[in-house]
């Protein structure tokens, strides 16, 4: 039984598309009863069900690309999101069923491992006056080059002002979260994830000067698209594509939600960047 009078509402999300999900859901879903208030269950990766079930937390099951679906779904109803891995690296999903387990009762009581983080709002308007894709992203997005993966020109202002003009393969624009991400294999920095900031960083920049900056999480960021190629898209998450043309501008700021993050009460800050991405650990 939880330690508290009251059992805590709970919503059990699993990726659909991974084939060990049915068999952990029905594992979790007997655990839970008796120490929490099951509000339902669902393969699916959007949370809004959760919403309408009032749910106080979601266990989410699958990867970390499942994680980020969960969070953008959950958009100005954000509800804490307890990752568990089937998958792969699992970085921001860092429990695995047995952890869930062993945790459970304290993660509903503790609100200290609850976590708040910065997404991103995305807006892109398209030269021709079409409204392109407008929404969240946890992690990232990228104007990435495209095919035939020519040079592209992009410039970009802060507040109203022109910071620079980028030519290469495109930009990053990532959340403190998103740093460990696409990020940080193109060099660029890492920052913990409770930072209130944006970087932004240029992926192959066709110029030595340029690099990496890490600006205020208030900021407002727009990518004007000078020279690009017919591929260049713009990329949120890794996840939803938006094509981008000459003369269209990507607008990216910091939203006015924050995705709610439930931590590992036995893992340090650094835990999987030393032990999942070998951050700091010399060369085999």
């Amino acid at each position: 039984m939880a330690a508290t009078d009251q059992l805590r509402r709970v919503f059990i999300l699993g990726n659909p598309a991974r084939e060990e999900v049915p068999e952990a859901l029905a594992e979790l879903r007997a655990f839970v009863a008796g120490r929490a208030e099951l509000v339902g269950t669902e393969l699916d990766l959007h949370g809004r069900p959760a919403v309408e079930a009032r749910a106080e937390f979601i266990v989410v099951l699958g990867g970390d690309g499942t994680l980020l679906s969960v969070a953008r779904s959950l958009a100005g109803h954000q509800i804490p999101l307890i990752g568990v891995n089937i998958g792969k690296l699992g970085f921001l999903t860092q429990f695995s069923v047995h952890e869930l387990k062993t945790h459970f009762d304290a993660l509903m009581v503790d609100g200290k491992l609850i976590t708040e983080r910065t997404m991103l709002q995305v807006r892109i308007a398209h030269a021709d006056g079409q409204q392109g894709y407008e929404g969240l992203c946890v992690n990232d997005c990228v104007i990435d080059a495209g095919p035939p993966f020519r040079v592209v020109s992009l410039a970009v202002d802060l507040d109203g002002r022109r910071l620079t003009k980028v030519g290469g393969d495109g930009l990053i624009v990532c959340t403190p979260t998103g740093s460990t991400a696409h990020n940080l294999s193109a060099g660029g920095p890492l920052l913990m994830a409770d930072v209130h900031s944006i970087v932004l960083t240029p992926l192959n920049p066709h110029s030595l000067t340029h690099r990496p900056v890490v600006v205020n999480a208030t900021s407002r960021i727009t990518v004007k698209a000078n020279v690009v190629n017919p591929g260049t898209t713009a990329i949120m998450d890794g996840q939803v594509q938006c094509p981008v043309r000459t003369g269209d501008r990507v607008h990216v700021g910091q939203s006015e939600h924050r995705w709610q993050f439930v931590r590992h009460p036995r893992r340090p800050l650094w835990h999987n960047l030393v032990t999942k991405l070998r951050w700091g650990r010399p060369a085999q």
